[in-house]
């Protein structure tokens, strides 16, 4: 008996086929409770961000990279950690009960006395329906699906799968971790009596950015497998035989995305960045992050704090960055202060995103110039300037085009530092790698802090990859440090990097690369 009288849970949830925006709400917020998650290979590592910092994530094996768990180790650490009075999450690929060793981690738990919960994933069968537009039923081809093992347990008593019933089963068979043994159970199938002929297709890392499908014939399968670009097919893949396979590619939807089969470097600030990555991700890229800048508290706040108090004296309050917004007026609620300490100040935001960071705090902006840099917001201010106050919110480094515009023009400008911008010391191996084996297509590169922090990042191997720059003024940067970009936002927004990434790849501004400017 254990020791604590109150035993935590443990959570079997299905991570689903790889998409990390296929996890169910339920499993998130199994996750958002987890002290401990104990997690498969084929579970997207995105989806751990749902788990709170605090939690101890255990990764009980990677063919090839770490040693694997075995299952009794995995069963152990599942008790050990619930009879701690812990809150225990097992993420599982796909679907928690579809080939996933359940009943083992469940008869672990349920002898241990240890309260569970199953929640369920989407299994890669369905999911190839939806991503690889093979649906596994259909009224006029499938009116049954069978979901077989490629994998048996070598050591399991009785009869083993029933080759001649499957062979004449009346409908779809799905094999799941079949890669290794192809072989066997395609010549099985075939000489129990099914058609040779029989479409098949092949599914590797389905609703994954490098999903793709090898359209076949189930004597071809095993070939397919073994020499796929010269070497033989890693898993995981899944095979589906009948007639749903012939359905037209036309459907496969997924695959024909305009950035689909692209690998795309997003070097924003890790908080930062998530509008982009999903852009990019939803018009079909791989989308990685390497931060080039961190963004960060200011050194003092004592001159935005005095400043804060002195607001009223100012005619215009300037932001050249959503950073600026959300660092002046989260020091603002945190001094004791609110909105109505504004007054009658009016805003000035360089951008439309700097517009909707204002209009997160229902602050709409007084002035938002047609071209979206210093220049611009200056030009916009200038005629009015002389004999106006101007409070610029600005970070700890960047150009000084704005203060000094509107000092010439008869402003009096005030500058305070609402947050510190550091340069990124050390690369992500694993993106470092990448770059250097040529295996990213674009760099996004969206301010001149960022190219210059890049340049130390990576140096040279920077070439190999197509730069796409946010402005002329980054544009100009890049130059300086002896990189060409090969595509320029027109528009200085993020939505501009990606409209001039899909120009660099000869997709045009309609159709599904279209940018919906109503975000």
């Amino acid at each position: 008996m254990s020791s604590f009288s109150q035993p935590g849970i443990v959570y079997l949830v299905g991570a689903g086929p790889g998409d990390p925006g296929l996890i169910t709400l339920r499993g998130a917020e199994c996750l958002r409770r987890a002290e401990v998650v104990l997690f498969d290979s084929l579970a997207n590592p995105q989806i751990l961000e749902h788990a709170p910092p605090s939690a101890e994530l255990l990764c009980v094996g990677k063919h090839g990279r770490t040693r694997i768990w075995s299952q009794d180790e995995i069963n152990a650490r599942m008790v050990e950690e619930a009879r701690r009075g812990k809150t225990v999450v097992r993420l599982k690929g796909g679907d928690a009960a579809v080939f996933a060793r359940i009943a083992e981690e469940t008869g672990a738990l349920l002898a241990a006395g240890v309260p569970f919960e199953i929640i369920p994933g989407i299994t890669a069968a369905l999911a190839a329906g939806a991503y690889a537009g093979i649906p596994i039923t259909h009224r006029d081809f499938a009116s049954a699906a069978a979901l077989v093992t490629g994998q048996e347990n070598p050591e399991k008593e009785g009869a083993t799968l029933d080759w001649e019933a499957l062979a004449q089963f009346p409908g779809t068979l799905v094999f799941y971790m079949g890669v290794t043994t192809a072989r066997q159970w395609s010549e099985a199938l075939i000489r129990h009596g099914k058609p040779p002929q029989t479409p098949a297709a092949i599914v590797r890392r389905c609703s994954l950015p490098d999903q793709f499908t090898i359209r076949c014939t189930l004597a071809e399968v095993a070939e397919r497998m073994e020499s796929h670009e010269g070497q033989r097919l890693r898993p995981p893949a899944i095979v589906i035989i009948g007639e749903v396979a012939s359905l037209s590619p036309a459907l496969a939807w997924f695959e024909q995305r305009p950035l689909f089969g692209k690998t795309i470097l997003v070097t924003r600030p890790r908080g930062q960045a998530i509008d982009l990555q999903r852009r990019l991700g939803e018009l079909g890229a791989e989308v990685l992050l390497q931060p080039a800048i961190e963004i960060s508290d200011p050194p003092d706040w004592t001159p935005v704090d005095d400043a804060i108090e002195r607001l009223s004296e100012f005619d215009w309050l300037t932001f050249s960055s959503a950073n600026g917004v959300r660092f002046l007026l989260d020091r603002l609620v945190s001094v004791g202060r609110d909105t109505r300490a504004l007054g009658s100040v009016r805003l000035a935001a360089i951008g439309p995103g700097t517009s909707q960071a204002l209009a997160e705090y229902r602050l709409r902006v007084d002035l938002q110039p047609q071209r979206f840099d210093a220049e611009g917001l200056a030009e916009a201010l200038c005629p009015d300037a002389a004999g106006k106050r101007f409070l610029l919110a600005r970070a700890s480094r960047g150009r000084d085009a704005l203060p000094r515009l509107l000092s010439g023009a008869g402003g009096i400008v005030e500058q305070i530092v609402v947050y510190s911008s550091t340069d990124a010391t050390q690369p992500d191996e694993e993106i470092a790698e990448k770059l250097a084996d040529g295996r990213i297509d674009w760099i996004t590169v969206t301010s001149s802090a960022i190219a210059r922090s890049l340049a130390k990042l990576f140096g040279e191997q920077l070439h190999k990859a197509r730069i796409a720059s946010i402005s002329p003024i980054t544009t100009q940067t890049l130059r300086d440090l002896g990189y060409e970009p090969a595509a320029e936002a027109s528009h200085y927004t993020m939505d501009g990097v990606v409209e001039a990434i899909l120009a660099g790849n000869g997709v045009s501004g309609r159709g599904p690369g279209r940018i919906d400017r109503r975000r």
